[in-house]
């Protein structure tokens, strides 16, 4: 492997550690409030993923919740309140990294949405999770889906 690969390699893993990160403070904020910062410092993995992004997407999702939870509510064909909090949490995320973050292409975002549903939600939340960010996706990111489409 080359050492732009290695590079990008490393980076691709401490992000995805970050979002994991991310992830499992927001739930216990969900569910217990706290402080969610110094939670998050104490999971197994901070300490090898990219702290920076970590602490951004935390403190992002939680400042900017009530607009991320408005951005989600109408793709979904129930209330937002019964959506299961690992499902609900994953979908802030990628909701933040579609509406705040265009640095990071749509497909990542759906993919490592994808993937912690997988690691972390029920059977098929990854399912439902993709098709709302999805719908999102095609709000948030049009240019960009055309001009990957138009690439292809």
């Amino acid at each position: 492997m080359a050492l732009k690969d290695a590079r990008t390699s490393a980076r691709t893993t401490a992000r995805r550690r970050a979002r994991e990160i991310a992830l499992q403070a927001l739930y216990a904020w969900k569910l217990a409030g706290g402080d969610i910062l110094a939670q998050a410092r104490t999971l197994e993995g901070w300490v090898r993923c990219d702290q920076k992004f970590a602490e951004q997407l935390i403190a992002q999702v939680v400042e900017k919740n009530d607009a991320l939870e408005k951005l989600i509510a109408p793709h979904l064909d129930r209330s937002l309140a019964s959506l299961s909090p690992i499902e609900r949490v994953i979908l802030m995320i990628g909701t933040y990294e579609l509406s705040a973050r265009p640095e990071t292409p749509f497909r990542v975002v759906l993919n490592e949405a994808i993937d912690l549903g997988r690691s972390f939600g029920g059977t098929d939340g990854h399912k439902f999770v993709n098709g709302v960010l999805e719908k999102l996706a095609f709000e948030l990111r049009a240019e960009e889906i055309t001009r990957v489409r138009q690439a292809m």
